[in-house]
């Protein structure tokens, strides 16, 4: 069966897959937060680094800790892959990397066009999407990063914790204590409501 808005929830389904993008200074809580969500939501994850240099996947954390990502950016082919939706997370250090890089930028850009989702939080709708011309026009990010981007959207960026621009496909969010928030709004618009709270009860996100 599938539901009006075109996700299809029957068991058999090909799983919907999404690009958690990490890099050296990204935040902990973000990156693991919106991971183990999706996963949860039965999501195909695929956690891939992006810049450092050289073959290591492992990423020093915003906080000290240590990442290890599944494959590096470089190695995968966005042309012939093609993520439901690219995700990523804040942290001022990962984000400036996101920001700077040609491949990620490319294929977000191509997910623009091809109008599939993508999404963003914390440091990262303002430090990667705003720069770059992909900030929608219904959009948050963490609050002392609200001045970069009010010029280029249409609401009131505190208004909100988490924000869906359906006419852009695009969901930001504010940042480390909104995480579980996003990723269940992602949920939501990759496998269903029924299934976004299914996942949103098990963390206990129910009031």
């Amino acid at each position: 069966r599938a539901m009006d808005d075109g996700r299809e929830e029957e068991k058999g389904m090909k799983k919907k897959t999404a690009l958690v993008c990490v890099a050296d200074g990204s935040e902990e809580i973000e990156t693991s937060g919106i991971f183990d969500t999706l996963i949860r939501g039965d999501v195909q994850v695929t956690l891939a680094k992006v810049g450092g240099g050289g073959d290591s996947l492992t990423c020093q954390m915003s906080r000290g800790m240590k990442f290890v990502a599944e494959t590096h950016l470089e190695s995968l082919d966005l042309q012939e892959t093609k993520f439901d939706i690219i995700i990523l997370p804040g942290g001022f250090g990962g984000a400036k990397t996101f920001a700077g890089c040609k491949k990620l930028i490319a294929a977000l850009k191509q997910q623009i066009e091809a109008k599939r989702w993508y999404a963003a939080i914390c440091a990262s709708p303002a430090i990667v999407l705003e720069p770059n011309g992909l900030l929608p026009k219904k959009a948050t990010c963490y609050p002392a990063l609200h001045s970069k981007i009010t010029h280029s959207i249409e609401n009131e960026p505190s208004a909100l914790r988490v924000v869906v621009d359906k006419d852009a496909k695009c969901v930001t969010s504010q940042g480390p204590g909104t995480t579980l928030e996003f990723g269940v709004a992602l949920l939501v618009l990759l496998v269903g409501e029924k299934k976004a709270k299914e996942v949103e009860k098990a963390l206990l996100l129910e009031s």
